[in-house]
């Protein structure tokens, strides 16, 4: 899949969501060609495939990280990188949301990307050569 055509599909994901979830993103929603590895990976496989980032100068914002999707979804059929632009683009604004609201503690996505990580480190603590 080509740059142009991801960032189609992800126009055309975006025109199904209710209109309410866009107020306030005034950074909108944008396509990245980069590939973005995750800071703190314990080896070179945990790729991010978009951001929310709430800054008080630069604004509200999301992106979507084609050359993360490529890396890790590369040789999948269109219709399974659309399903997870789909379920990236809902995850994000699921933050986008909570973070207009206010809500930043337990039972918030926050917390599930905390113990998502937490058991990416439980994984990686029986590889050979990873501690």
């Amino acid at each position: 899949m080509d740059f142009d055509t991801f960032s189609n599909i992800v126009e055309e994901e975006l025109a199904l969501l209710p209109e309410y979830v866009h107020e306030e993103l005034n950074g909108g929603v944008l396509t990245d060609r980069s590939v973005y590895l995750h800071p703190g990976r314990v080896t070179d496989d945990l790729y991010i495939l978009g951001t929310y980032s709430s800054d008080p100068v630069m604004g509200k914002q999301i992106v979507l990280y084609y050359g993360s999707f490529m890396a890790v979804m590369g040789h999948e059929k269109e219709q399974a990188i659309r399903a997870q632009i789909r379920e990236t683009l809902r995850h994000e604004f699921r933050h986008h949301l909570e973070t207009r609201a206010g809500l930043f503690h337990a039972g918030t996505l926050i917390e599930e990307d905390r113990n998502a990580m937490k058991k990416y480190y439980m994984r990686h603590r029986s590889v050979p050569g990873t501690q």
